[in-house]
């Protein structure tokens, strides 16, 4: 998941007020590195942004390969530590000077980032990559949907609901469990947006995200010690956990860094959006968790509906 939002975009002059300017005389001393155009800097973004999505659903199939040692919590608590070590980096929070005021949102955080990865990581293991990180969705896409008033909005909620109640319906092989932590990792993926914002006004920069990260990987620290006094892990088991870590926390991270500085928040959204598709197809290649037509479907009315919400937003 993604960690914090970045500062947002500094405005950039357009590209056509520079198109027609008079060549600059020549001179004898070297010229300067040519900055890139705003447009050719956005086309990098999205590139990025699309790479990030893809970075995040090979980390998450990747973890499931350490599964049959460290179970779904081993690689959570593995990719805490790695999550933690990369946000303590890059940010630095100065934790002794946070206040009480600043301290519980950044707890409460740190208690539903945990219980996000491990709701989802365990849905992972029972209903496949595609489906968990479809029913995981529901959770921004309920944030977006329910702060609007319009009735292409609430034609886009029903679309999803009948994605869901599709992925859901009763069969022989459904798992429920599965299904319902799915919607657990939804639930608190929503509360990561909120407490982000309340973080976001009360602890500068990232280093309220940062906070909440080592917080929580010392709460995976007893986890961690225990499995592996329990059941020592194989090399190749925690190089699949680290992996997870790096490619779903620290890569996805430094992305938005960057994407968020270049693209419009709109773009951020849609680009998000593509998430379950990626994880679908990263599962089926990975994996070899084959989707039938039926949860394809339903996997693009999810998609569709927050496409759709998000072109036909007022600007």
């Amino acid at each position: 998941m993604h960690a914090a939002s970045a500062p947002s975009p500094t405005s950039a002059p357009s590209p056509m007020s520079t198109r027609h300017a008079p060549a600059a005389p020549a001179s004898s001393e070297p010229s300067e590195p040519s900055v890139p155009a705003p447009e050719d800097r956005r086309l990098a973004a999205l590139f990025t942004l699309l790479g990030s999505g893809l970075s995040t659903q090979t980390g998450a199939a990747i973890g499931s390969l350490a599964f049959p040692v460290l179970g779904p919590l081993g690689v959570v608590a593995v990719r805490q530590y790695v999550a933690a070590i990369a946000l303590f980096t890059v940010a630095r929070p100065p934790l002794r000077s946070f206040t009480r005021h600043q301290w519980w949102p950044v707890l409460l955080l740190a208690l539903v980032f945990g219980t996000m990865n491990l709701s989802l990581y365990t849905a992972i293991d029972r209903i496949g990559l595609g489906l968990a990180v479809t029913l995981e969705f529901l959770g921004p896409l309920a944030i977006a949907l329910s702060a609007a008033r319009r009735r292409i909005d609430a034609c886009c909620a029903l679309v999803a609901a009948a994605g869901v109640v599709t992925l859901m319906r009763p069969r022989p092989s459904a798992d429920y469990l599965g299904m319902g932590l799915g919607l657990l990792a939804a639930a608190c993926w929503a509360s990561y947006i909120l407490l982000n914002r309340t973080v976001g006004r009360r602890v500068p920069g990232a280093q309220g995200s940062a906070a909440a990260a080592a917080v929580s990987a010392l709460m995976f620290l007893p986890v961690g010690i225990v499995l592996a006094f329990r059941n020592p892990p194989t090399p190749a088991a925690v190089g699949y956990a680290v992996a997870a870590g790096v490619l779903s926390s620290a890569v996805p991270y430094l992305a938005d860094m960057f994407t968020l500085r270049h693209v419009p928040a709109a773009a951020f959204g849609l680009f998000m959006s593509v998430n379950p598709v990626l994880a679908g197809l990263v599962g089926w290649i990975v994996l070899g968790q084959n989707l039938g037509p039926v949860e394809w479907a339903a996997v693009g009315a999810v998609v569709a509906a927050n496409a759709l919400s998000i072109l036909t937003a007022r600007r």
